[in-house]
Parts: structure tokens; sequence; C-alpha cells
């Protein structure tokens, strides 16, 4: 894949435009990850973040990748270049990395993943735009500043869009939405633990529909 600023922008947004909301999912059993991913993609959430924090990350993502139409799977937490790969490998069509290195960027143009770096200052998305990037996930999104942060971006970088994740939950997330320079946000609270834990797919959609019916403005 031969990446330039406008195609990595493109990808990405063809992605992030197909809902408000990106739930951050965290599997422990595998058994949850189609179940799961039913009831997500069903009420209006089909851009699943599968985060690389459980040994069955990469098995989940492979199930929902062939067993759920119209879900966009892609990983969470990428931290070393070899999660390329074997992201890659499920499936995915996406990866997300909680911050982003020089090996990162590195194998990023080596993969038909749309990669989504990581940043928390002005400084890192200068880095980033360096690269070729103009859509960031911004991270972790209340603790760096939250709506303030991304308004103030807003003026020297009014080409770059935003995915931030990090203390969001159903309240704040329409003040995130209203901004222009934001996209989607993310966030895991359609997903409670408890609920994941009891099996509830019912009340978890139920939280799914609330997201997915978001919007700006």
């Amino acid at each position: 894949m031969i990446w330039t600023p406008e195609t990595r922008a493109a990808r990405v947004d063809s992605i992030l435009a197909q809902a408000p909301v990106l739930p951050v999912l965290a599997i422990e059993d595998c058994d949850d990850a189609v179940p799961l991913a039913r009831a997500l993609v069903d009420a209006g959430l089909p851009v699943l973040e599968v985060t690389l924090r459980t040994p069955c990350a990469l098995d989940a993502m492979r199930a929902i990748v062939n067993e759920v139409p119209g879900a966009l799977v892609g990983a969470g937490t990428m931290l070393r270049k070899e999660d390329f790969l074997a992201v890659e490998s499920t499936g995915a069509v996406f990866g997300i990395a909680p911050g982003t290195t020089a090996a990162l960027y590195e194998a990023a143009e080596l993969t038909a993943l749309a990669f989504i770096p990581a940043v928390a200052t002005a400084s890192e998305l200068m880095l980033g735009m360096e690269h070729g990037y103009r859509r960031f996930k911004f991270f972790p999104a209340e603790a760096a500043g939250g709506t303030v942060a991304l308004r103030a971006f807003a003026g020297p970088f009014a080409d770059v869009r935003f995915c931030p994740t990090g203390g969001i939950d159903a309240a704040k997330a329409p003040a995130y939405l209203a901004l222009k320079n934001v996209a989607t946000v993310g966030g895991s609270w359609m997903v409670p633990p408890a609920q994941l834990a009891a099996r509830d797919w019912d009340g978890i959609a139920r939280l799914a529909r609330e997201a997915a019916s978001l919007r700006a403005g």
C-alpha cells in the first residue's frame, strides 16, 4: 500500500464516519466476542476497537471478522511494530495506538491497515503531520484538556480531525461531537463490565442504540 496524507485521511474517514461512537472493547473471553459484536453492530455501532490488552484479543478479532457481517474491526493498544502484521492477519481493517513512536510510524508505512496514531500535545500532533497524518486519536482526552484543547487545536491545525478517547461517557460525548474537528468519540460506557460479565446482550444493545443516536450539534 502506498500511502499519502490524502489517502490516509480518506481511509480513516470512511471508517469513522460509520457511527458517532467507537466502542473500545477489552474482551477477556473469546466466546463473548461474536455475541457482543452482534449486539453492537445491530444497534448501530459497526466500528469496533478490540484492544490488545487480553490474551484472546487477536482470536476475538478474527471471530468477529468471520462471523459478524457489517462489523468494521480494528485493534487498539498497538504498542509494537510487530502488532501490525498480527492484526492484519485477523482481517481487521484499522489499528489505533495510545501514543506513537518512530517504530510505529515506520511499520505503518508497510501495512494496509488504516492507522490512527494518538497525540496529546501540539508537538506530538506536528510530528504526526510530518509523517503524513491528518487523523489522530486524542488520548487521554479528558486528562489532556478535553474539548477546550480540541478547540485550541482547531485554529493552527484546521485540516486535522480527531477521535477523542479516554474518560468520555454518554454525558460528555455530545460536547465532543459538537466540535467540527471531531470525527467520532471512543469509549466503553455502552459495555459496562457487570453487563458484559452477565452476558446481558440486550442491555448492552440498549446502551449502544443510545450511543448510536448521538450526533454533532
